[in-house]
């Protein structure tokens, strides 16, 4: 059974359950002094704590989808396999899966639309990773036929699964949703993890001698979608969005090429590249690679980007909250930059508060994007 899996969650609940039951059961008769009656007491208690220990692990790993499978929770997940043929007129993204959007209740793509799990290459970088791309019913209907669509990036956290996009903080449905109420246009969505070079996490830098992560998503990754889907051309067509990690690279990557990203929403940002053990040495000793990594920085010290900005926190239960004020008002004081955000009363750092504010955000950054 796989990690994710219900049936391995079940299981685990039930087996602390019946641990638990079986010490209260056993413990009248291993209540002696001998070391086999202390033996079966501390061996009783200590399974029953690991059963515990298991079963909330596997909950909190349900809820927020930090390993996809037992090898990436015990590193033995080194990378993301992607198969590409190089045969010629072949493009750099290659579609390696489809499956239907959870909720939508539409067998048909012209009804319900449709995801497709994608291998995409960067031609300049040399990056490869895997995608989840969503596509509105509209795209498959004969009326819009030749019509370009906006499209929004989509980054998890960090490690975080591309599945967790769709699985866990509802994207694809969601987007669906609001745009049936006719709360927002109808998008293309692109569903990915910032962590492009497992295990590592580059923090959509391009490292010096390293992964050129930045540029695989402000270059790369566009042209591969323009190349391959009907996206809506620059200027204003691409947007992009993320979630804690992923939020402080959609506000970077949005800052840094507004050209690229007419709008950047970061839920649950932050706002300076942190070093540590996942990370590695991002900088390499570059001065100017440390600054562009630096947000504050930025707004100190570059012109201000023509783009949109949203940020989200909430007053009680974020870190980010006093940190994502002062943004506000940085961004604010260049008169060019637009920053808008969302402020929940209370709320974690997790998928419970995303959902919360994903609806509101995808209604944001699609009035910000062009199509035609």
């Amino acid at each position: 059974m796989g990690l994710t899996s219900n049936n391995t969650l079940v299981l685990a609940v039930l087996s602390a359950a019946l641990l638990f039951t079986g010490t209260v059961w056993l413990w009248p008769r291993l209540a002696g002094r001998g070391w086999r009656a202390v033996g079966g007491r501390v061996g009783l208690l200590l399974a029953t704590q690991l059963a515990l220990f298991a079963a909330v692990g596997l909950a909190a790993n349900q809820s927020f989808g930090f390993y996809a499978s037992w090898a990436d929770l015990f590193g033995r997940e080194k990378g993301q396999g992607v198969v590409v043929d190089h045969a010629a007129g072949d493009g750099p993204l290659s579609v390696v899966g489809t499956r239907r959007v959870p909720g939508a209740g539409g067998v048909r793509p012209h009804v319900g639309g449709r995801i497709q799990q994608v291998g995409i290459v960067g031609r300049t970088t040399g990056i490869a990773t895997t995608a989840y791309v969503y596509l509105p019913p509209e795209y498959f209907q004969p009326r819009y036929r030749t019509r370009t669509f906006p499209a929004a990036v989509v980054l998890t956290g960090y490690p975080g699964t591309a599945s967790a996009l769709v699985e866990k903080l509802h994207y694809p449905r969601t987007a669906l949703e609001l745009a049936r109420a006719g709360r927002a246009r109808p998008m293309i969505l692109v569903m990915l993890r910032p962590t492009v070079a497992p295990p590592r996490d580059t923090e959509c830098v391009d490292v010096p001698g390293g992964p050129q992560t930045e540029s695989f998503f402000a270059r790369d990754l566009p042209d591969a979608l323009r190349t391959h889907y009907r996206v809506a051309g620059k200027p204003g067509g691409l947007g992009i969005v993320g979630n804690s990690t992923g939020g402080y690279c959609a506000l970077k990557i949005a800052m840094h090429h507004p050209d690229v990203y007419a709008a950047g929403a970061g839920l649950s940002a932050y706002y300076k590249a942190p070093i540590d053990a996942t990370t590695g040495d991002l900088f390499q000793g570059d001065e100017e690679v440390r600054n562009r990594a630096d947000l504050w920085w930025c707004l100190e010290h570059e012109s201000a980007p023509d783009t949109s900005l949203l940020v989200t926190s909430s007053r009680s239960g974020e870190s980010n909250y006093g940190d994502t004020l002062r943004f506000i008002k940085r961004v604010e004081a260049t008169g060019r930059t637009r920053i808008s955000s969302i402020i929940l009363e209370s709320g974690g750092h997790n998928f419970n508060t995303w959902r919360r504010e994903i609806p509101a955000t995808l209604e944001w950054i699609g009035g910000r994007l062009n199509a035609r």
